[in-house]
């Protein structure tokens, strides 16, 4: 397969996904949240809202809103950036429309809002993954990422969120509304971080043993992980002191463990989180900071 084929195969595959992702996301807003009265946040709730004061369905309002914020997008990051998004906007704002015709999954506040944002969530965030937006937050949120890359993409949104569930309740006249949008909001949050950045939960172990040679050994045959030594002075002693440190996968930090005590059971052992690690086996620094 020569290089043309493969980038037509590769930008096949990245529309395929932001076909299939959008239509998920236009059906969390259809049938999930739009017809249980929440508005968590975004265009599309803002779109929710909207809704209710004007004679248009919530589809065409969220296009129309996305239209200034997509030449937000054309000026920040140029017009090869945009044509998926575009695209990935198009595809959300017909889909909203076409599933609002189907009636509602469910009718249950509560429901509507834990799966309607699971649902957006893996919608807005398999987008993401493939370097388009489905307009709208997505865009200024991506825009803040430039300024503030230290920022997760959850934490953006839940910010911005906020404002338009307070304006959402004032609109509906219902406390309710704003606790279950908020329900929703959140469970966005965390289902959008999770797809975009994984779980990347993994135990940080520090060993210090007279066995140090034994314990890297086995740890290095029987869990294939990564071992650094460094080199410590015991402050009582004065002893040089071999410090193991190794970085598992959570489920292998009790195999780790195990190895210690049977190789020697008085070893000192600290064992802590990890919660973002970069390298081989791990995320690569080097991409894209979504």
């Amino acid at each position: 397969m020569n290089l043309r084929q493969v980038k037509k195969r590769d930008v096949l595959i990245k529309f395929l996904v932001i076909t299939v992702a959008a239509t998920a996301y236009g059906a969390a807003i259809s049938l999930l949240i739009d017809p249980n009265d929440l508005a968590p946040g975004g265009v599309s709730g803002l779109s929710i809202v909207l809704s209710r004061m004007i004679p248009l369905e919530t589809g065409t309002i969220f296009l129309l809103i996305n239209i200034p914020i997509m030449l937000l997008g054309i000026w920040r990051f140029g017009i090869k950036f945009i044509v998926s998004t575009m695209y990935a906007t198009c595809v959300a704002s017909l889909s909203t429309n076409f599933f609002e015709r189907l009636g509602p999954l469910t009718t249950q506040p509560l429901l509507g809002a834990v799966f309607g944002g699971v649902l957006s969530a893996a919608g807005i965030g398999y987008v993401m993954r493939v370097g388009a937006t489905t307009g709208g937050t997505d865009i200024i949120a991506k825009c803040l990422k430039q300024k503030k890359p230290h920022l997760k993409t959850g934490t953006i949104f839940l910010a911005i969120d906020s404002c338009i569930i307070l304006f959402g309740g004032i609109v509906f006249g219902k406390v309710d509304s704003v606790l279950y949008s908020i329900i929703s909001a959140t469970a966005c949050s965390v289902v959008l971080d999770m797809v975009l950045y994984g779980r990347d939960e993994a135990k940080m172990i520090f060993i210090i043993s007279n066995s140090s040679d034994s314990i890297t050994e086995r740890i290095l045959k029987e869990l294939d992980a990564g071992v650094t030594h460094l080199t410590g002075t015991g402050a009582y002693r004065k002893e040089n002191k071999q410090v193991i440190l190794c970085v598992v996968k959570k489920q292998n930090a009790y195999a780790v463990e195990e190895i210690v005590k049977q190789e020697d059971s008085t070893a000192f052992l600290i064992v802590s989180s990890a919660s973002e690690i970069y390298g081989e086996g791990y995320k690569s620094y080097f991409g894209d900071r979504l």
